[in-house]
């Protein structure tokens, strides 16, 4: 399946953090994405999301990112927060309630094509037991 997505991430980088340590927990999530070092913060840009979803089949998160996604959705756009640490370790981990101290991942996902819910089923499809329901890439 051909899809269009547009996805900003940001992330912001305390006093205490070394910038290069940020951005290399963005691409371990996101290999493909183009950093940005801002002033007090990493801004990067990709147009994918299949390592992202290899990483949610592997780690066996599929429902708790579809709970993500569709709790966050706002049109045609999708967003949530990650931990850095464990982004830094190459592991997706959702923060959810307080903000982490020095600050979580902020992703934005705006999908062009196809629609929000084919997308989700893409990257995170619906699960029975844990398993995927739905034939895909990665069995």
């Amino acid at each position: 399946m051909i899809y269009s997505i547009d996805v900003q991430i940001t992330a912001p980088v305390a006093d205490t953090e070394i910038a290069d340590r940020v951005a290399t927990a963005i691409t371990n999530i996101f290999p493909g994405a183009e950093t940005e070092k801002r002033h007090g913060e990493i801004s990067a840009e990709t147009h994918s999301l299949d390592h992202f979803s290899e990483l949610l089949h592997r780690q066996e998160i599929l429902d708790t990112a579809r709970g993500e996604f569709f709790g966050s959705r706002r049109g045609n756009t999708l967003a949530f927060d990650l931990k850095k640490q464990a982004a830094f370790e190459g592991v997706v981990n959702f923060a959810v309630g307080n903000p982490d101290e020095l600050g979580d991942i902020h992703v934005r996902v705006r999908v062009e094509e196809p629609s929000v819910e084919e997308f989700v089923d893409r990257v995170a499809p619906p699960t029975e037991e844990g398993k995927p329901v739905t034939q895909d890439d990665f069995e």
